[in-house]
């Protein structure tokens, strides 16, 4: 399936080189396929040691170049055409992309978009700037099944039959094998907390709603006969338009949430204590205290499981449905949220590379035809899922 640019952009065309900067948890095999596609990769750590530490780790010793990173640094060897690929904290996107725009060099993330971003995109855009974000597993494979699910109830229900609507997507990354803290941190405690205490705002029974502490409204939620317990996170409502709805459907629920493992509420409600009362320097003295006991050995593995669900019902009471499952456990060389993060924000370098995504933001794959060549490279890599679809 081709991608094009649109007509009359100004697109930078690709230098062929990558620095990808940092190797958190999320660092997988996706630098590996960055590796083989790009002509030149940088990773860029705290220390060279540390990033030639990371390489080995992950047998590219050899095939990617260690650096040490600071701003100053990345920008001296910046050029235009590069590719940046962040996997720094959301807070810091910004500061990478201005130096992006300024060197004329591409970006990608795989965190959510910023207001910080936003304001950077008009200058981006002007530079020929691609600016890949949403680009992981969630936000990032959730917006592929999201499409997809959608384009494929168009076909069969119609885009101008009024009709009610469902959808739900549901995320998680749990411990593949169940502990009584029914958790397994795969990225920094302090995140995981400073989310739940962030407002959600979704679509039930056709009206808006806003849950101030999402764990409050937790449910029990099966997949394939399996319990687990779902809660909203940030705000659903975007996502509407960001998913090309038809305005003829009417959402009676629409949903984009955290899995949790069954169990989680009742273990976690010593947590929810210091969140409904702590502040900020609370809260912070919690994550390391969580961090502390509850440390990941290298013998855990952790298991990813994302559903996302689409339901379409007509007047006439016909209905179509249709459910994407992506239900994945790390091993001794991988976890699985490295892999689905860092394999799809490789898809994405890559069309960078190829000159198919046009300036300016780009969120993930925003086309069911660009999402369906992304799900059809991701099956290709080793991000297994299934879909179950009809009438």
């Amino acid at each position: 399936m081709s991608e094009a640019v649109a007509p009359g952009a100004a697109l930078m065309p690709s230098s062929g080189t990558v620095h990808w900067i940092g190797a958190g948890l999320s660092t997988g095999s996706g630098l590996a396929a960055l590796c083989e596609a790009a002509d030149r990769v940088r990773l860029w750590h705290r220390t060279e040691e540390r990033a030639g530490r990371a390489l080995a780790a992950l047998g590219l010793t050899g095939r990617a170049e260690p650096r040490a990173y600071t701003p100053r640094a990345l920008a001296a060897e910046l050029a235009p055409g590069d590719v940046v690929v962040s996997m720094l904290p959301a807070p810091e996107h910004a500061g990478l992309l201005a130096a992006c725009v300024e060197g004329r060099a591409h970006f990608a993330c795989s965190s959510y978009v910023s207001d910080a971003v936003l304001d950077l995109v008009p200058a981006a855009t002007a530079a020929g700037v691609v600016v890949l974000t949403e680009a992981g597993l969630d936000p990032g494979i959730d917006h592929l099944f999201a499409h997809s699910l959608i384009a494929r109830a168009r076909a069969e229900v119609g885009a101008d039959t009024a009709a009610e609507v469902s959808l739900t997507s549901y995320c998680g990354g749990v411990p593949a094998v169940p502990n009584d803290f029914r958790y397994r941190f795969s990225w920094a405690p302090a995140g995981v907390l400073n989310a739940l205490r962030s407002p959600a705002r979704y679509i039930e029974s056709g009206a808006e709603t806003t849950a101030p502490r999402p764990w409050e409204v937790t449910r029990p939620h099966a997949v394939d006969g399996e319990p687990f317990e779902v809660y909203p996170n940030r705000d659903s409502v975007p996502f509407v338009v960001q998913y090309g709805l038809p305005p003829a459907w009417k959402p009676q629920t629409f949903v984009r949430g955290t899995l949790r493992l069954d169990g989680w509420l009742d273990a976690w409600q010593p947590v929810f204590a210091e969140l409904r009362d702590g502040d900020d320097r609370r809260i912070a003295e919690l994550s390391r205290e969580l961090a502390a006991r509850h440390p990941t050995t290298d013998a855990d593995r952790d298991r990813v499981v994302l559903a996302v669900t689409l339901e379409v019902r007509d007047g006439s009471g016909h209905s179509w449905s249709g459910r994407y499952l992506l239900d994945m456990e790390g091993d001794a060389q991988e976890s699985a949220m490295a892999r689905c993060v860092s394999r799809t924000l490789a898809v994405g370098v890559r069309a960078i590379l190829r000159g198919t995504l046009p300036p300016g933001l780009n969120r993930a794959a925003e086309t069911p035809e660009r999402s369906e060549g992304w799900l059809t490279e991701l099956t290709g890599e080793g991000v297994d899922f299934t879909l179950r679809a009809g009438g």
